[in-house]
């Protein structure tokens, strides 16, 4: 149980200030890519069949977005700004498609810090080794919220 254990949290919507950048570079894996489509039950054929996908237009398997979005979500609740954040919207954009083994950079921006609303909004851009662009996008982040300490009393009956 983690009831009255220290937790390490992100920053507080205080602490972060407009231009505050994070980059964070991701080599996308077979086993990443496997574990990945187990897990979601996925079975297209485009990310994971080569004789398939020599058929389309982009000639060999890619990267699944959403697994994609999921290095964006996991670099929001992990770095900026860290445990306890939430993401409120997204935008992102796929402009190319990102294939298997590439290595992807990923930059991430504070452009807005809202001390009114309580969120910050994120720019990301993700190229990959060729420095092509592969994603774009905007998020409206919540911070995590300032906790209170818990007394020994709160949970007496358990």
């Amino acid at each position: 149980m983690l009831l009255g254990k220290k937790r390490k949290m992100g920053r507080k919507i205080e602490e972060m200030t407009v231009g505050e950048k994070l980059t964070l570079t991701e080599k996308i894996e077979d086993k990443d890519l496997l574990l990945f489509l187990g897990l979601t039950n996925d079975a297209n054929p485009l990310y994971i069949q080569h004789d398939y996908a020599s058929q389309t237009p982009y000639k060999k398997p890619i990267v699944p977005s959403i697994m994609l979005t999921g290095i964006i979500t996991s670099a929001i609740s992990k770095y900026l700004p860290g445990p306890g954040s939430h993401i409120l919207k997204q935008e992102i954009d796929f402009p190319k498609p990102v294939y298997h083994y590439a290595t992807v950079q990923f930059l991430f921006e504070v452009t807005e810090v809202n001390l009114t609303s309580k969120t910050v909004t994120i720019n990301v851009h993700a190229t990959n080794e060729e420095d092509q662009t592969v994603v774009t996008g905007t998020l409206t982040v919540c911070p995590p919220h300032k906790m209170n300490g818990m007394n020994g009393t709160a949970l007496e009956n358990f």
